[in-house]
């Protein structure tokens, strides 16, 4: 099954909890055993997995990415948002989970985000999920 959701956001860089997104979309794709895949079709957006219970790790990543790729830095990029393209490939811009029991396959504390690195837009993003069915019993087909 083929879907895609929108993420609004809100700030120039910020990482949004899409996890329940994610779930939603599994619980409605039918499949029981498989795997998900997510792909954000932006070139200064991208998708990570990481701890989604303190917010504070949110704030260090984007902190750590601040550090690593400052704001200012003779970039040649006229458009002025060279960082969040470099920020962008190096978070990435897939992820691939596993489904099993028609649940997404998470540890205890992660989570999936939408990591925006210019924001504020309007963002997609595209889930393709295969595996096996449900079946009536709810057991994999």
């Amino acid at each position: 099954m083929e879907t895609e959701f929108s993420v609004p956001t809100q700030k120039r860089t910020e990482l949004v909890d899409i996890t329940a997104m994610v779930t939603d979309a599994i619980t409605h794709s039918g499949v029981s055993e498989g795997v998900c895949h997510l792909f954000v079709p932006h070139t200064t957006a991208g998708v990570t997995l990481n701890e989604n219970w303190d917010p504070t790790v949110r704030e260090d990543i984007i902190t750590a990415l601040d550090r690593i790729v400052p704001a200012t830095g003779g970039y040649r990029h006229r458009e002025g948002n060279a960082p969040a393209h470099i920020k962008a490939s190096l978070v990435g811009h897939t992820l691939t989970l596993l489904v099993r029991y028609g649940q997404l396959v998470l540890g205890s504390w992660q989570g999936v985000f939408l990591a925006e690195f210019d924001g504020p837009r309007n963002r997609r993003v595209h889930l393709y999920i295969e595996g096996k069915p449900r079946t009536s019993s709810g057991t994999p087909g």
